[in-house]
């Protein structure tokens, strides 16, 4: 089990749809409109056209459904916070207007509530989608109702329904993107673990960006003015195993895309249909200074267009401390405006410099790790290496009064080969530990399997070692990884009869997960004694991580550490 994997797969888990307050609020109106039109049958039914006794159980019914909306808002079922809501109030109000003459009934303007909850709350596509299918269910139930039904105020009615529905519709979209806007700049500035590296971040807060304008990709490329380097990063729609690190990049292929003036930001505009281009086609620049949009060369970006093949592109400058570049937002599918490129302007001001001054203080903590390893290296040096190499020169004294053929010479053997290899692994890993950890992929893979070879070699317990996923972590966090894995192989070496065991280390939807498995020999035919591993617990947890374990008679012991990364 990944306690990471939660998807959203159905409708209303989007978290403006399911705004609790906005729910309740809804309901509420829906059961006053039921109430109000109850009431009327009751005190006026000479009022209305057509009233009879099925109209008044339509009435019964719709309340009836009111409540019950109402009721599964107060308990927070899901479903009274989806679609299919609103688009049945849609179906009871056609059924109301047709019960109660059709163009005239005064009960046409309950369309507009149906109307109103699906733009405020689902936005633009959302809100017309109702307009159009209550104007065409109006038109149907007043045709139906009376053939010969007074045309112009049909028609009247109609598009005034249109007309409101549609504005009702735009205006809710611009309720719905704030909120979306909101939410993505709350979330590119709630950083990831410093520990997991600032690349990581970097890439969240450009897969977030792809994903927020549903573009096919999202391109960053930087310039190191110290250096000279120029990096490139770029996030594709769909893929799911994203590079975190950024390629370096020659200076030639770098200069297209550092073609635009670094001062603007830019929205390039393409129309689908070749022939369009000319009338419709739009190549903006956006002056800061003077707070205004300008035409700029059409040629320009769209030689720049053809460069990142795409149809449209908005573009925003990066100014940092020692860097510059520019950020790409690319599509084939969608038009961009303005207001999109000024949106960007605002996610690169918002998440950039933060991410600048964490990687400022990382590296400051990288620092001040490195002393500390320098000093905890040469303390083990004095502590733990010193008094193993006496233990050497001791039993290497004894190997020599020891003859040949004296029986407890080949343990001697033994034990003066384990203290040498005790001792130059301790020499590696303190020139690992003083240095911190470079290549961390490869050397992480390498401990894994040295880790394993020890534990075979010193106990006879056979431990296989299996990585599954891209595996691309910070020097700090894949020490803390190593170490965890050297707790949990401890802990199967000192506590188990296992000859067997497994580590499985996982990367999946950004949480990594380490299985370290045993036998249960020594709990066979009967329960296994139940434990937590505290120090792996307490390990894990400083990394916002969790640990549980998995045990029963006749199976194997799992210890699942899971980390969000």
């Amino acid at each position: 089990m990944m306690a990471g994997n939660h998807h959203k797969t159905s409708e209303f888990d989007s978290s403006f749809a399911a705004n609790a307050s906005d729910a309740l609020m809804v309901s509420r109106m829906r059961m006053v409109l039921a109430i109000s039109v109850l009431l009327a049958v009751f005190i006026e039914p000479s009022g209305l056209s057509g009233h009879s006794g099925l109209t008044r159980i339509v009435f019964i019914g719709y309340l009836f459904h009111s409540v019950v909306v109402y009721l599964g808002t107060l308990l927070d079922a899901p479903i009274s916070q989806s679609l299919l809501i609103h688009r049945l109030d849609v179906l009871w109000f056609a059924l109301i207007v047709f019960l109660t003459g059709g163009v005239d009934s005064f009960f046409f303007i309950f369309f507009f509530f149906a109307i109103l909850t699906s733009s405020f709350r689902w936005g633009l596509e959302e809100g017309q989608r109702i307009t159009i299918i209550s104007a065409l269910l109006f038109v149907v139930c007043a045709l139906i109702t009376d053939p010969n039904s007074d045309l112009p105020q049909l028609l009247l009615r109609t598009t005034f329904l249109l007309a409101t529905g549609y504005m009702s519709a735009q205006w809710g979209e611009s309720k719905v993107r704030l909120l979306r806007q909101l939410a993505l700049l709350r979330d590119v500035c709630h950083l990831s673990n410093p520990r997991f590296g600032v690349d990581r971040t970097i890439t969240r807060v450009l897969e977030q960006t792809q994903q927020f304008f549903k573009a096919d990709s999202c391109t960053l490329v930087m310039h190191d003015t110290e250096t000279g380097a120029y990096t490139l990063r770029t996030i594709k729609d769909g893929n799911t195993h994203q590079s975190v690190n950024s390629d370096l990049i020659s200076a030639e292929a770098a200069m297209p895309l550092f073609a635009l003036p670094k001062e603007y930001l830019f929205a390039y505009i393409r129309p689908f249909r070749a022939f369009m281009s000319f009338l419709f086609g739009e190549s903006l620049a956006y002056q800061s200074a003077l707070h205004r949009w300008v035409k700029h060369d059409m040629q320009a970006c769209k030689n720049l267009a053809e460069f990142l093949n795409a149809r449209s592109f908005i573009s925003v400058p990066l100014s940092l401390r020692k860097q510059e570049g520019r950020i790409y937002v690319v599509s084939n599918q969608r038009g961009f405006s303005k207001a999109d490129a000024l949106f960007l302007s605002h996610i690169a001001v918002q998440a950039f410099p933060v991410i600048e001054n964490i990687e400022l203080l990382d590296k400051m903590a990288s620092n001040a790790a490195f002393h500390e390893r320098k000093k905890i290296a040469l303390d083990l040096h004095d502590t733990a290496i010193q008094p193993y190499i006496g233990l050497k020169l001791g039993l290497s004294a004894i190997q020599n009064k020891a003859s040949s053929d004296n029986p407890v010479r080949d343990d001697i053997d033994k034990l003066v080969n384990m203290a040498a290899k005790v001792i130059d692994d301790l020499r590696r890993y303190v020139v690992t530990f003083k240095n911190g950890l470079q290549q961390t992929e490869s050397i992480f893979l390498v401990v894994l399997r040295q880790q394993a070879a020890h534990v075979k070699e010193f106990y006879g317990i056979d431990i296989s070692v299996d990585i599954e996923g891209e595996h691309q972590m910070s020097d700090r966090l894949t020490t803390e990884v190593l170490q965890l894995v050297r707790e949990g192989l401890s802990n199967i070496c000192k506590h188990t009869l296992a000859q067997r065991g497994a580590i499985t280390v996982q990367y999946r939807h950004e949480w990594l997960t380490i299985h370290i498995e045993n036998e249960n020999l020594g709990s066979l035919g009967r329960e296994p004694v139940a434990f937590i591993p505290k120090s792996m617990t307490e390990r894990a947890a400083e990394l916002g991580g969790t640990v549980h374990v998995t045990q029963a008679p006749g199976i194997n012991t799992i210890v699942h550490v899971e980390i969000p990364v």
